[in-house]
């Protein structure tokens, strides 16, 4: 080894042969940064000093930060966006999940102050039994999107690679198509979303929200205020939860049905979305509405002719027996997974591991910010990937958690296609900026960052407290130091 840096100190001397400002110290760097790009594996370099040896390891290690001694001092919030404080220079940014309450994850502060954020995995399990499903996982998953940003600041790399590294370096995204305006102004607005904005795959909401005032189309839907109110789950004007109102009734209990005529204008409406994007687009559907696996299978049947991409939430997630019932009925994909915490489920509960276990579905939607985060989300990939299940991704939050939703997606290889629920909100993209080179989205696809650390995002605070902090409150970054002591045992075992 001291024969080649002897050689290569030689050949750096300057063309007077002086040594001039290149040390032997900076020479050796210098091979040891060539003999990395010339993909010299590190077990050739056994016959080195620790001090080459170190140099070469640590080489990309961001000084500035010293990972092993990094320690989190502080959580807070702004809207629903987390900001994880270290005590070195670098701090990391999550978000708890759409409808989520943003005390889910400062009730983890006291749990994670102290520890180092590159140990993700280990906090990852300290915090995991504090998630649920839906939008209960909101805290955890924020809090993983964070250290998975703090911890490839910490090492200059991006989220991605550790996760494994990449295997795409577009991400597909899908919108939604507009159902507003009558049918010129929609013919329009799905126009532009795959000429102008450059969208490759779609997805309609095609439910009885469409023709609740038709004739004889729809049985018993009086009853549920015109079954129009599938999100109205508090009694109209209040905060007073309507429990036995129609947003909260499970699929099969609510006698709601279908006529032929009702299955006919349905047909008429995606009839009119596939004249206009035409076959090479992938269109998805989604919130029919709350009625039986019955009725579900005839609308799936009467709708097998437009080949759509999938057909999601049917039922409820957990309903194995019947999802299994219209998988089984249909040609059409079957999709479901956005409410889904864990590969193994919150405890001993379900998870995707059953899900997929049962074969209930063709396609697991998960959304990141409820599914376990980052690693937990590719696990849950991986393993439907074993199963012959493709993964598509749902998301409806800023620009942090849509770009931990691209780094899962590069890293994940049976990924399809994520959700961009926010493309006609103006000022959205504009709450971050990208730390890389490369913008967030270029014509319907999502730019993985390849030349920036962490999630490759710094927040534009002006537009977050105009228009995020300000629309959901709780100002920007305060002191939580009312979340700071834990006053109890965790532990699920004695």
């Amino acid at each position: 080894m001291n024969n080649i840096l002897n050689k290569i100190i030689e050949k750096e001397k300057n063309p007077a042969g002086q040594a001039g400002d290149v040390t032997e110290e900076n020479s050796r760097r210098g091979f040891l940064k060539k003999a990395a790009w010339g993909g010299l594996a590190l077990g050739g370099m056994m016959g080195a000093s620790i001090e080459d040896t170190m140099a070469f390891t640590t080489q990309n290690v961001k000084r500035a930060s010293s990972p092993s001694e990094l320690k989190i001092t502080d959580l807070r919030m702004a809207g629903r966006l987390i900001k994880i404080y270290t005590n070195q220079d670098i701090y990391g940014l999550g978000e708890v999940r759409d409808g989520g309450d943003p005390r889910y994850a400062l009730f983890l502060k006291s749990r994670i102050l102290g520890l180092n954020p590159c140990n993700v995995e280990m906090i990852f399990k300290i915090i995991r039994q504090f998630g649920y499903h839906a939008r209960q996982a909101g805290g955890v998953c924020g809090v993983e999107m964070a250290l998975w940003d703090l911890c490839g600041k910490a090492y200059g790399v991006p989220a991605w690679q550790l996760l494994g590294g990449r295997y795409r370096d577009k991400i597909r995204l899908y919108a939604d198509t507009p159902d507003r305006g009558g049918p010129d102004a929609i013919a329009a607005a799905i126009k532009n979303r795959v000429e102008v904005q450059g969208f490759t795959w779609l997805k309609m909401d095609l439910g009885i929200h469409l023709i609740p005032n038709r004739e004889k189309t729809i049985v018993n839907s009086n009853f549920w205020d015109g079954a129009a109110g599938q999100y109205q789950m508090n009694v109209r004007g209040s905060n007073i939860i309507d429990y036995m109102g129609y947003g909260w009734r499970e699929h099969p209990f609510t006698q709601v049905q279908l006529t032929d005529k009702a299955l006919e204008d349905l047909a008429a409406v995606v009839e009119k979305i596939r004249n206009i994007v035409g076959y090479e687009i992938p269109l998805s559907t989604d919130h029919y509405g709350h009625f039986d696996i019955n009725n579900h299978i005839r609308m799936g049947r009467a709708l097998e002719k437009f080949r759509l991409a999938w057909i999601e939430d049917g039922t409820q997630w957990y309903n194995f027996k019947d999802l299994k019932t219209l998988k089984d009925a249909l040609e059409t994909p079957v999709c479901t997974g956005e409410d889904i915490y864990g590969l193994r489920g919150p405890g001993l509960g379900l998870g995707f591991k059953d899900l997929i276990d049962a074969q209930c579905v063709d396609i697991i939607h998960p959304d990141l910010a409820t599914s376990g985060g980052l690693l937990e989300t590719k696990r849950i990939g991986d393993y439907a990937q074993e199963n012959g299940v493709a993964m598509a991704m749902h998301m409806a939050g800023t620009p942090v958690c849509f770009m931990a939703n691209v780094h899962c997606a590069a890293a994940t290889e049976n990924f399809l296609s994520l959700e961009h629920h926010n493309v006609d909100t103006p000022w959205w993209e504009s709450m971050v900026k990208m730390t890389g080179s490369q913008p967030m989205i270029t014509k319907g696809f999502g730019n993985v960052p390849l030349d920036s650390p962490g999630l490759g995002i710094e927040l534009n605070e002006e537009v977050v407290k105009e228009n995020h902090a300000k629309q959901y409150g709780g100002g920007m970054f305060e002191p939580t130091d009312e979340w700071n002591n834990k006053n109890s045992n965790d532990r699920l075992w004695s």
